[in-house]
């Protein structure tokens, strides 16, 4: 097998978001073909990136944003990715049918179709992250999307706190773990727990690839949203860790960037030998983990 069939390249796009819809499309299409001109064979987006963190309040209005999938957003990446022979994750506020809206992420094939969805299966409730209020938990369950580059998974934020959701798409093949997100600081708290909480967030997210031996990528948003005490400033911080939770890139925390990264499957297998976690698991033992609580 030749060496290249080792190699595939991904592209992680961290931008800020205007209140205009239409203009954060437009500006994901530019940083997409950034990113196809960089290499990249799978381009991921931010969380929600055709708008402004919206679950911010509890608003009703605010419904109007979601779409149908297909729908206008999705058709418009799905030429994209067409155009650029590309593959596109695209995370859409999601109108399945009246009253019924999910948080989802949508896998467009580099020859232009919808290959599959993923619907978060997490769904917060915290201040300034109402998403309980907007989304429907996912019903997909966790899943895999072939694709030129590999296998891939795909999981949306607060999904990135789970070990299980990485557990179980990695052991449906995955050769790497994509996380959209939109996560930052409140105002009045990263004085005292910034520092930790950033570091929390990528810590969690390189013992998943660590655990299941799989590249991980987190595409988080970057930008001030919302009032001054009532916002949420996106700590960026984009990466990609190797399978044993090395950083391989990163992005700056506090502007945007297109980060385009070589990844090779060898490297899957070679931490894989030296750190037999799949061997050794003790799958007869696991079954408690489904109850809520053992206390």
């Amino acid at each position: 097998m030749p060496v290249e069939s080792h190699l595939f390249r991904v592209g992680l796009v961290q931008m800020s978001c205007s209140a205009e819809p239409d203009e954060n499309v437009e500006k994901a299409v530019d940083r997409v073909r950034e990113a196809a001109r960089g290499g990249a064979q799978v381009v991921c987006l931010q969380e929600l990136f055709r708008s402004q963190y919206f679950c911010r309040e509890e608003n009703a209005d605010l419904f109007d944003l979601a779409e149908p999938v297909p729908g206008p957003t999705s058709s418009r990446m799905a030429a994209l990715a067409k155009e650029l022979k590309v593959v596109i994750i695209a995370s859409l506020f999601e109108r399945r049918a009246s009253g019924l809206y999910h948080n989802t992420a949508a896998v467009l094939n580099a020859d232009g179709t919808l290959q599959g969805l993923y619907r978060k299966m997490h769904i917060p409730d915290d201040p300034l992250y109402f998403e309980k209020f907007y989304f429907t938990p996912g019903d997909l369950g966790f899943r895999t999307f072939d694709s030129p580059a590999g296998r891939l998974g795909v999981l949306v934020c607060w999904d990135q706190w789970y070990p299980e959701g990485a557990r179980l798409t990695a052991l449906q093949g995955a050769d790497i773990l994509f996380y959209p997100t939109a996560i930052g600081w409140h105002p009045s708290e990263k004085a005292r727990y910034g520092a930790q909480q950033l570091d929390a967030w990528r810590t969690i997210q390189r013992a998943h690839a660590i655990a299941n031996g799989v590249y991980v990528a987190a595409v988080n948003r970057v930008g001030f949203e919302g009032p001054a005490e009532q916002g949420l400033e996106f700590w960026g911080s984009s990466f990609v860790a190797d399978p044993f939770g090395q950083l391989i890139a990163e992005a700056p925390v506090d502007r945007e960037e297109v980060l385009v990264v070589e990844c090779d499957r060898r490297r899957i297998e070679e931490v894989r030998r030296g750190w037999p976690f799949l061997r050794d698991r003790r799958i007869d033992a696991y079954t408690p983990i489904t109850s809520r609580w053992l206390g």
